[in-house]
């Protein structure tokens, strides 16, 4: 584990504030999405499935960060489509660093080095890159040539100016605890990126291929066998142990998807990012108006084979929290 001490206590000590308040949902981390425009068409992603005239709009700086304001998360994932294509995205990412946000710029790194001299370096902002495997995986995923290339590259000037880099990886049923293996250790080892997220893909409507996705078994053994040998303990993840003791089966979680909520241009989605059964015009509607408990597995027929972060992260981090021996962990695993 490799959270900053700054941001692990920030995190933590607003979890025990809202505790103490009686507040039993509260946002942890909001993915915002500016945008659903992108520059690849990627088989596992279904957001550039929008009509054109949806894919042409941009949110508007005001009304991102008003959304942040009203729902009060200490952290944000901008991500879309490709947010570097918003033209104010730079100013978006300095408004939430001035508000003292912890913001996570999720890319396919193609626009960096057009981008790059728009933004600085700061402790509450990080690159968070997509790579989905070493090149040949990684290029078969994004369904272009050259762009792992790229994106190395682009890893690599944002390290050379200070900034912090992290990555975010999806696995699909065409993956082996080999390849898990040798992507995190080349992120790990050779890239030595700040941290690493991890997730199983979940088979939503709108993605086009919908015959890679993990089923829960698959998921658990393939993390299981990935994880072994002593390697999960070194590799720098921005995970909790629990969530990563649930990925391999070694813990189970309900959803709690309240916790990392979704606003887009249409407004947040229910119930998660990955799902679309209708949209609320506040986050305290959607707390109020949408029925939690109809979702997660075992619940919503849907949400059968989802293990992914959206859902099960934040119950994690909940738990550990709450648990002294899950704290402990947690600090000795940095």
């Amino acid at each position: 584990m490799s959270m900053p001490i700054r941001q692990s206590v920030r995190i933590g000590s607003y979890i025990l504030r809202n505790k103490l308040r009686g507040n039993d949902k509260f946002p942890l981390i909001v993915e915002l999405e500016p945008l659903f425009a992108c520059n690849l068409a990627c088989a596992g992603c279904g957001k550039i499935q929008h009509p054109h005239d949806v894919l042409k709009k941009r949110m508007p700086v005001e009304q991102a960060v008003a959304a942040i304001k009203e729902c009060g998360a200490p952290m944000v994932s901008i991500a879309g489509g490709e947010p570097l294509m918003h033209p104010q995205i730079d100013e978006l990412v300095a408004e939430l660093v001035k508000m003292k946000k912890f913001v996570f710029l999720c890319t396919n790194a193609l626009l960096i080095p057009k981008k790059l001299d728009k933004f600085k370096p700061s402790p509450y902002f990080a690159w968070a890159v997509h790579i989905d495997g070493l090149k040949e995986r990684h290029d078969e995923s994004v369904c272009k040539d050259g762009v792992f290339d790229d994106a190395v590259a682009a890893i690599k000037e944002c390290q050379r100016r200070g900034f912090r880099v992290t990555t975010n990886t999806t696995f699909f049923n065409t993956d082996t605890p080999q390849t898990v293996i040798d992507v995190l250790n080349y992120l790990n080892d050779d890239l030595k990126v700040d941290e690493m997220m991890i997730s199983p893909a979940y088979a939503y409507e709108k993605a086009p291929d919908q015959e890679h996705f993990l089923g829960v078994q698959e998921t658990r053994e393939l993390f299981r066998k990935a994880f072994g040998d002593g390697r999960r303990k070194r590799w720098r993840f921005n995970h909790s142990p629990l969530f990563l003791d649930f990925l391999e089966g070694k813990a189970d979680f309900p959803c709690t998807a309240w916790a990392i909520p979704s606003y887009s241009l249409f407004g947040w989605q229910r119930p998660c990012y990955l799902m679309s059964d209708g949209y609320a015009q506040s986050y305290k509607e959607l707390l109020d108006d949408t029925d939690w408990d109809s979702y997660g597995r075992g619940r919503d027929p849907r949400c059968a084979n989802c293990m992914a972060h959206c859902g099960y992260e934040p119950t994690a981090v909940f738990s550990t929290v709450g648990s002294l021996k899950e704290s402990l962990r947690a600090i000795r695993e940095k």
